[in-house]
């Protein structure tokens, strides 16, 4: 029996949970079921209570009250969780493939880059449990006025895509904050990422671009450094990178706009295949008609 998944990440603050709400109402509209699970163990409020919750296993108030601090502590829950996977197959394992497996993950980054713990947990979701999973990852819209911050927020979607080899719809969230702020044109040169972006930053200023560009000077040198021109070479060197791997293009998302939800979930569904297993319906059954003698020629 296929099962199918969605597993949403991004960093804190960058519209997760809010998003897992909005798609949930969503499909409750168009009338197809889903399992909601919270694998955040700090989170508290939720608009809809997940059919699972990582807190039922451990919190982070548990391990924090053993001297971790928030990160440790994100980093040990996963750790413990991994040694307790039941209580994740167990829940999952009766889901028919009628089902939207909606998983809301914490934001650190830690866990996607500097411990293998979510390549592993989605090992034993999509090998184990087999759960055709797609992942998203969100960035706020609004990293869009930080060019700097928009660049290192698509090198950490494309770590995740590279470390997690699943499909991977990139978003960006919170589309309502910027469309007063930011032209619809400017907007739609966010959608496929490229160092030109670099060339006319607003925030930029003069003397750092002038430094960047003068390859003579060491980007440590005290000069350098105060004239930015340091980071804007590194944040010119993330851009390319970016740029030579091609991966990661961007879905624009606005959760108070069903269209704009019905043509995320659209992508998701093409990413996992939710359609083609789905059991085509049977036809309402023809009426039978007595015609009687008199109608017949």
């Amino acid at each position: 029996m296929s099962k199918f998944g969605v597993l949403v990440m991004g960093p804190a603050g960058a519209g997760k949970t809010t998003f897992c709400s909005a798609l949930i109402q969503h499909l409750r509209l168009i009338k197809r079921s889903c399992f909601y699970v919270n694998l955040d163990p700090a989170a508290e409020d939720f608009a809809y209570e997940p059919d699972l919750d990582i807190k039922e296993l451990i919190s982070l108030e548990d391990v924090m009250e053993d001297g971790l601090g928030p990160n440790g502590g994100l980093i040990a829950c996963f750790e413990y969780l991994l040694e307790n996977l039941d209580f994740l197959t167990e829940a999952i394992d009766p889901i028919s493939e009628e089902y939207l497996i909606i998983i809301d993950m914490p934001g650190q980054i830690e866990l996607y880059t500097h411990i293998p713990v979510v390549p592993t947990l989605v090992k034993h979701l999509t090998r184990s449990l087999g759960v055709n999973l797609c992942a998203t990852y969100l960035l706020e819209s609004t990293f869009v006025v930080d060019r700097a911050k928009y660049f290192a927020g698509t090198l950490s979607a494309m770590s995740a895509m590279i470390l997690l080899e699943v499909p991977h719809v990139n978003i960006l969230s919170k589309m309502d904050l910027v469309k007063g702020s930011v032209p619809r044109r400017e907007l739609k040169r966010f959608i496929d990422p490229d160092t030109s972006l670099l060339d006319d930053d607003p925030n930029e200023s003069q003397a750092a671009l002038k430094s960047a560009q003068d390859r003579s000077k060491d980007p440590s040198s005290a000069e350098s450094v105060m004239a930015g021109g340091s980071f804007k070479r590194l944040n010119r060197a993330v851009a390319q990178l970016i740029d030579d791997f091609s991966m990661v293009s961007y879905l624009q998302l606005d959760v108070q706009n069903e269209e704009s939800l019905g043509g995320i979930l659209s992508y998701i569904d093409d990413m996992i295949q939710y359609h083609e297993a789905q059991e085509p319906r049977e036809p309402a059954d023809e009426v039978e008609y007595d015609y009687g003698d008199d109608d017949m020629g």
